[in-house]
């Protein structure tokens, strides 16, 4: 049996192949073809374990290519497609959207229409059986305030950035695609993922790297903005019974039932790195926190209700906020030549320029 999982690079991606193959049993030992354009933030170093493993074949190439994804689902045959594929990071929507409508709208469009071809395709159970499950954000919802109840499957989509404006778009088709075609389509919307081989752009990664190389902790406006968070292994093991258990044509909340403060976070960052690996001067790391200007638009509040996940299939998360991140520091302190060989070229030259930016423009510390 064979899987196709685009965008497997990248930091769920690339989680959910090296879960997956470390399954026990038969699941274990079905074939991953991982497509994934390898921009920026897809990187195959984080899959070098499996060089050499039959299982995983590795595939550079963009979902946007019709003609490739439907040479890999004829050649392979496939009885399912996971779509990590997509460019995910709301800064960067604001500076360059254009990647993103490109990326996340046409190559999600391309791609449906390959699996719409394979799959009518197929015949008896092949066909039954066979499943696209497309993974999602909770930013597609919008914001939320202090007292709203949290995201259910069926709150109004109101996005507010580039990067969830095109993956609302994507949802939508995915959701056209089985009430016109009866594709048997299965979508997750997550809340923020955290945990290993997390590209230091985000929140967690970046203050750790930061922190650990003397630079300031940028923290947007009064960083009480509020996320669910989510240990990414526990990610992986939602989609794994979403997959084997989701009816299609549904949506599936994922979340971790941690709703935090980004202050909090970076605050709880510090007082784990002064435990694990204290400065050598003897001060905190939280010395190093500085406000910058808010991004444009920034969301307020996220919060994932994953009630349903769990009343209809079971699966609720196994770590706690507290044992996700500890986990987490200790990876990225056990892994500094990861950490070094993706903080090069056009990244390093981004983040750069971009938090100097907003810095310069904030000003003083509020």
């Amino acid at each position: 049996m064979t899987l196709l999982v685009t965008g497997g690079a990248g930091f769920i991606g690339a989680n959910f192949v090296l879960d997956w193959l470390a399954q026990p049993g038969p699941a274990g030992r079905e074939t991953l073809i991982n497509l994934d354009k390898l921009t920026y933030a897809g990187n195959p170093e984080t899959l070098s374990s499996l060089q050499g493993d039959a299982r995983h074949v590795f595939v550079q190439g963009d979902i946007g290519d019709a003609t490739l994804v439907a040479r890999l689902l004829a050649e392979h045959q496939p009885r399912a497609v996971l779509n990590f594929a997509a460019e995910s990071h709301v800064d960067r929507s604001i500076h360059g959207p254009e990647d993103f409508i490109q990326t996340n709208i046409v190559g999600t469009f391309h791609l449906l229409e390959a699996v719409r071809s394979y799959w009518g395709a197929l015949e008896g159970a092949a066909r039954s059986d066979f499943r696209l499950l497309h993974v999602s954000t909770d930013e597609v919802y919008g914001s939320l305030g202090p007292g709203d109840a949290a995201f259910t499957e069926t709150h109004r989509y109101e996005p507010n950035s580039p990067y969830s404006a095109s993956k609302a778009a994507s949802d939508h088709l995915v959701r056209a695609y089985h009430h016109t075609y009866g594709l048997p389509v299965l979508t997750t919307n997550c809340s923020n993922n955290y945990g290993p081989y997390h590209f230091p752009e985000k929140l967690i990664p970046l203050m750790i790297v930061n922190a650990l190389a003397g630079k300031p902790l940028p923290v947007y406006g009064d960083g009480l903005q509020v996320r669910d968070w989510l240990f990414v292994k526990d990610h992986c093991s939602a989609l794994r019974r979403v997959l084997q258990a989701g009816q299609p044509g549904e949506v599936y909340n994922v979340g971790g039932w941690n709703e935090k403060p980004n202050i909090e976070i970076v605050q709880t960052v510090c007082a784990l790195l002064d435990e694990l690996q204290p400065r050598a001067d003897g001060q905190a790391y939280s010395a190093q926190i500085t406000y910058v200007k808010d991004r444009p638009g920034h969301d307020r509040r996220y919060a994932i209700d994953a009630g349903k996940i769990e009343r209809e299939l079971g699966w609720k998360p196994a770590e706690t906020f507290e044992t996700g991140l500890r986990k987490t520091v200790q990876w990225y302190l056990a892994n500094p030549e990861w950490v070094a060989h993706v903080q090069s070229g056009a990244y390093r030259d981004w983040v750069q320029t971009h938090y100097a930016h907003e810095a310069a423009a904030a000003g003083a510390r509020p």
